[in-house]
């Protein structure tokens, strides 16, 4: 059987953004696995401007969609900004729709609560867009799993909660792949 496609989706493009140091923390602990193929997708590197914004440049929203489409399922890295997800991760988003449809997701969120509202309305949005996402949920804060606010610094803990999360992830990424 061949190895499933996860893809771990950089939820911010704002400036001085953490969610590069989580997301290659994340590669780094689901590469040790040896389970899947995983790989960092950065919204930030598509033009993706305001669904529906006049004169927008989508030029990047072709892309965005072979990337999507490619991925048996997804780690999305989301940052908490005023009680939620970042606008350009409910951007991205709402750029796609079967792209999204019957794959599995694991949220891992950071903030001064972990991130815990952003995941929580996150979640909301992946069951719109059928995607299944997991139970467990890494929550890193900013407080005590980076250090000065800005460098990533995870507890072990937080470690073996990734790993966990992959446990639930990658079984129904796969049983989901069987009804596409």
């Amino acid at each position: 059987m061949t190895k499933l496609n996860i893809g771990i989706i950089l939820g911010s493009t704002r400036e001085g953004r953490l969610s590069p140091q989580v997301g290659n923390w994340v590669k780094e602990l689901a590469d040790k696995r040896g389970d899947a193929n995983y790989t960092i997708i950065d919204i930030a590197d598509y033009k993706l401007p305001l669904l529906g914004e006049k004169d927008g440049d989508a030029s990047g929203a072709a892309a965005w969609s072979e990337a999507i489409a490619a991925q048996d399922g997804f780690v999305f890295i989301t940052q908490e900004y005023n009680h939620s997800i970042a606008a350009s991760l409910k951007n991205a988003l709402d750029y796609l729709r079967v792209e999204w449809n019957n794959k599995a997701a694991g949220i891992v969120s950071y903030g001064s609560v972990g991130g815990a509202r952003a995941a929580e309305h996150l979640r909301g949005i992946l069951g719109e867009l059928l995607i299944a996402d997991v139970r467990v949920h890494p929550a890193l804060s900013l407080f005590t799993d980076f250090e000065n606010g800005a460098v990533l610094k995870a507890a072990p803990v937080q470690a073996d909660s990734v790993n966990q999360m992959l446990d639930q992830v990658i079984p129904w990424a796969g049983a989901l792949k069987t009804i596409r």
